[in-house]
C-alpha cells in the first residue's frame, strides 16, 4: 500500500483523509486550493531528491531538492555512540538514506513536535528499522501508526551529551535536542519551532501558531525560558536555514524577556 504524504505539511500519513489533520489545525493552513496529497514514489519520478551537507563537524543539514512540505530542514547529530536523525523531513530516497547511513548508526529518529513528523516511519525504515521517538503529550497526531513508534516524555538522554527535552509551548510536547560536544565543546540547541529562530538571526520567538500569527502567553514563554536556561549551549540551530552562532543562551533570554513585556503591556505606549 502507498504511504500518502500531505502535499502541504509533508507528514506522512496510513490513509488519505478527506483533509489532514495537522493542516487543519489553527497552528497549520490548508491551501485555498484544498487538500492535496502525494507520495514518495510520484516525487521521485518528479526528480526530488535527498541531499546531506556538512553543517559544522558531526552535524549535518538533510533537505530535499526542491523543498517538500514546508521546506524544513532535518539534522544529523553524529556521536561516538550513535546519531540522531531530528525533524526528519518529507522525502527519503535511497541514495539520501545511504549517505546518513555512511554517516554512522542512527540511534533514533525524533522529531520537535508533529509539523516535523515528516516521512518519520520511512526514514526508520532506510536506516534499519531504528526507533521513531514521540512525545507523548502529541501522540494522537500520529497519522501513520507503526510499531518502531517509541513515546517518550520529559526528558531523554539518547548518548552521553545528547538528550531531548520536553518543553511544551508551540505544542504540548514540543521539544529540543540538546548536544553538548557541539559548536567546539560549547554546546547546541536543536530547537525547531520550539524556540524559532528570527531572520534577523539575533533573536528567537515563540508563537502558537508561526502562520497564524498567534503567540503564546509571557507566562509559558518564561517556562520555556527558564528551562533552556539549565542547559549549557552556545549556539542555536532551527529547522530552516536560519542559526543564532554564538551567544545562544542569552539572545534566548534576551528574546523571552522582550516577549513577556509586551505580553505584559510594558510598551503599549508605543502602539
Amino acid at each position: 500500500m502507498p504511504v500518502w504524504i500531505c502535499r502541504t505539511c509533508a507528514v506522512e500519513h496510513a490513509e488519505k483523509a478527506d483533509v489532514c489533520a495537522i493542516c487543519s489545525d489553527e497552528r497549520q493552513w490548508v491551501p485555498a486550493t484544498g487538500q492535496a496529497w502525494t507520495t514518495l514514489d510520484e516525487l521521485a519520478g518528479a526528480g526530488y531528491r535527498t541531499e546531506v551537507a556538512e553543517l559544522e563537524p558531526d552535524l549535518f543539514g538533510v533537505t530535499s531538492s526542491p523543498g517538500v512540505g514546508i521546506g524544513q530542514h532535518a539534522k544529523l547529530v553524529r556521536t561516538p555512540y550513535g546519531n540522531l536523525l531530528w525533524d526528519p523531513i518529507g522525502f527519503v530516497d535511497d541514495a539520501g538514506a545511504a549517505r546518513v547511513r555512511d554517516l554512522g548508526p542512527v540511534l533514533a529518529v525524533a522529531a520537535s513536535h508533529p509539523h516535523m513528523f515528516g516521512v518519520q516511519v520511512e526514514w526508520s525504515r532506510a536506516l534499519g528499522d531504528v526507533p521513531v521517538l514521540v512525545a507523548e503529550a502529541d501522540a494522537d497526531w500520529i497519522a501513520r501508526p507503526d510499531p518502531v513508534i517509541q513515546p517518550w516524555s520529559g526528558r531523554v538522554e539518547l548518548a552521553p551529551g545528547l538528550t531531548l527535552v520536553q518543553l511544551g509551548g508551540h505544542f504540548p510536547g514540543s521539544a529540543v535536542a540538546h548536544w553538548a560536544a557541539g559548536a567546539g565543546g560549547r554546546g547546541v540547541l536543536l530547537s525547531s519551532d520550539t524556540i524559532f529562530v528570527n531572520p534577523d538571526r539575533a533573536s528567537v520567538s515563540f508563537m502558537r501558531s508561526f502562520p497564524n500569527r498567534i503567540p503564546l502567553s509571557g507566562a509559558v514563554v518564561e517556562r520555556i525560558a527558564g528551562a533552556v536556561d539549565q542547559l549549557a549551549f552556545d549556539r542555536l540551530y532551527g529547522n530552516f536555514d536560519l542559526s543564532i552562532d554564538t551567544d545562544a543562551r542569552s539572545v534566548v533570554r534576551r528574546s523571552a524577556e522582550r516577549h513577556v513585556k509586551w505580553c505584559r503591556g510594558d510598551y503599549d505606549h508605543l502602539t
